[in-house]
């Protein structure tokens, strides 16, 4: 096997996908394959349900490949990482071969040209379609002399190329061919440069993946995705879920007691007798009892992604103490840190020194980014069912929480309503709560314009997590590209990440975390937050590259839903009193 170059993982997981044409060595390439690559354990169930969540803009408009309905049916899904000794198989494509001497097109890569040079290289134009085909241009020769040559003008545009003999000069075409039908039948062939975005953009998800599947079974055995819900609207207080004193329901108890090798009849006896000697919560026990089913169910699936992610690791501010009691970092820790969180309208941040975080690319599209134009093209197995191409990291982070009352306080001063919550309510599972109720967090795809409960969360959130990791990689010394974020919207938080990319710096997190936290806080609130670009960015989005804006795939909502107004603008988040 010949080796035409090394990249890394990380690269080579957006840019040598399946299909996906390449520049090696002066060359182009077709990726044909990743060999013998390696699998990923994953909770399938769990990778089906974000699939279909990533690809419910294509599910909608009919474009998704029969995708989200497999899926629903339970159609297998496997999850590999790249093979680093066995790389990546590739093939030269397309092959149309072009002197790069004289500009003629040959007809073999085994024989001279007729200038006399043997230096071929590939005219770099494909055709493309939105059902994910590929396909190389027919060059007319001169019939005559049976010779052509390119000519290239100053121009990107495939229809500008001409072709002519270099014997008598007649144009034997313009263009690449017009109106040519796409082998589906569907539509005629569109003709761009083969590094061109519309020819091939990947099509990736990020998810938590717990390490071990021992942390989801324990879930499971502590009282599962309810558990977990209660564990997070409760502040997460205990350690665990497994340690919050919330009585279990006769469900999550009857499950526990067959999970342990109880029979099932028998376990339906216990069952029945521990409710009706009240030792099993009652419906409507606990406030998140009362949330609509849907509002639930995604309250419950973030909930239970936030213990995953905690699962391995996780050390709040409240757990630091210095060396010795009352020395200058037990003091900063008592006295600074607190008073900085507040400010800053965060309930809770952790360190998670061993997050899991898995990166994996499910298809692609080629031509628009819309659903409704493009024809998303899921990656399948030759077996039957969808393979997913990634990368599994357990990496540094922070997790984030925002103060839920100053939260509510603050969305009720945009005029929203939030029901069974009053501006002087201080009960912090009142508000969260509240907001889980009024909250439907909009897609990364949905209109941004449209004003809601949700699309202000979310905006808040997002905004407050850009700016975040803005300050952090200035603390940290890590690189900005080389963070990332992952939103938890519903429960008014979001993790911080390093992602295996860029200039990431091991330990930068975690020396932040337990030096200078209070500091980097504190520049969140104080440093500039006007934009250079002002006034036209205001008077815009409120967000641009200069002053909100990260680079793609540290955000994975397109940077859309953010707005500098949402934290300093009048009646900004952060202009939000700490108390009523």
């Amino acid at each position: 096997m010949t080796i035409l170059g090394a990249r890394s993982g990380s690269q080579i997981l957006r840019t040598f996908l399946p299909d996906q044409t390449v520049d090696l060595r002066g060359d182009i390439y077709r990726v044909a394959e990743w060999s013998a690559s390696n699998p990923i354990e994953v909770d399938t169930d769990l990778v089906r349900t974000h699939l279909r969540r990533e690809i419910g803009a294509w599910i909608a408009k009919g474009t998704d490949s029969s995708m989200g309905d497999d899926l629903l049916r339970g159609a297998s899904v496997e999850v590999v990482e790249l093979d680093e000794r066995r790389g990546v198989t590739v093939e030269r494509f397309p092959q149309v071969w072009l002197c790069r001497v004289c500009k003629r097109i040959g007809k073999s890569l085994d024989q001279r040209c007729r200038c006399g040079q043997r230096k071929w290289g590939q005219l770099h134009f494909v055709g493309i379609h939105d059902c994910g085909a590929i396909t190389e241009p027919w060059i007319r020769r001169c019939p005559a002399h049976d010779d052509v040559k390119v000519v290239i003008p100053k121009s990107a545009k495939a229809g500008d190329i001409s072709f002519v003999c270099p014997e008598c000069g007649t144009k034997t075409m313009q263009g690449l061919g017009f109106n040519k039908k796409c082998v589906c039948g569907d539509g005629s062939v569109r003709w761009n440069v083969h590094k061109a975005r519309t020819v091939y953009t990947p099509r990736g998800m990020v998810l938590i993946n717990p390490p071990r599947p021992e942390h989801r079974e324990g879930l499971k055995l502590a009282g599962g995705a309810r558990k977990a819900l209660v564990w997070v609207v409760e502040g997460l207080v205990a350690a665990q879920p497994a340690d919050v004193t919330a009585k279990q329901t006769k469900q999550e108890f009857l499950a526990k007691l067959i999970a342990d090798g109880m029979d099932p009849t028998f376990a339906e006896t216990m069952a029945d007798m521990a409710e009706q000697g009240g030792q099993l919560a009652k419906p409507g026990d606990h406030p998140i009892d009362r949330l609509p089913a849907e509002r639930r169910a995604e309250a419950e699936r973030e909930a239970v992604d936030i213990a995953m992610a905690l699962a391995e690791s996780r050390t709040p501010t409240t757990a630091l103490c210095g060396a010795t009691q009352g020395d200058a970092l037990d003091t900063r820790y008592r006295d600074a840190y607190p008073a900085a969180l507040t400010r800053a309208g965060i309930a809770g941040l952790d360190l998670v020194d061993r997050f899991p975080v898995l990166n994996a690319m499910y298809g692609y599209t080629r031509g628009d980014d819309d659903p409704a134009k493009c024809r998303l093209v899921p990656f399948r197995r030759k077996r039957g069912g969808y393979r997913l191409y990634g990368n599994l990291a357990e990496t540094e982070a922070f997790l984030v929480r925002l103060d839920p009352v100053r939260v509510a306080r603050w969305l009720s001063g945009r005029g929203h309503q939030l029901p069974e919550w009053t501006a002087g309510d201080a009960d912090p599972i009142a508000a969260r709560v509240a907001i889980l109720r009024s909250a439907t967090v909009p897609s990364k795809r949905d209109d941004s314009s449209v004003e809601s409960v949700g699309s202000d969360v979310l905006r808040l959130v997002h905004t407050y997590a850009h700016r975040f990791i803005r300050q952090a990689a200035v603390f940290s010394g890590i690189e900005r590209d080389a963070l990332s974020e992952y939103l938890m919207p519903g429960h008014l938080g979001f993790f911080v990440y390093a992602a295996a990319r860029g200039d990431f710096v091991l330990g930068g997190m975690q020396a932040v975390f337990e030096s200078n936290l209070d500091d980097l806080l504190n520049a969140f609130v104080e440093a500039e937050h006007r934009c250079p670009l002002d006034p036209g960015c205001s008077r815009g989005s409120g967000a641009c590259s200069a002053c909100v804006h990260l680079g793609e795939p540290s955000c994975r909502f397109f940077n859309r839903f953010l707005d500098r107004g949402v934290l300093f603008g009048a009646g900004g988040y952060l202009r939000t009193p700490v108390t009523a």
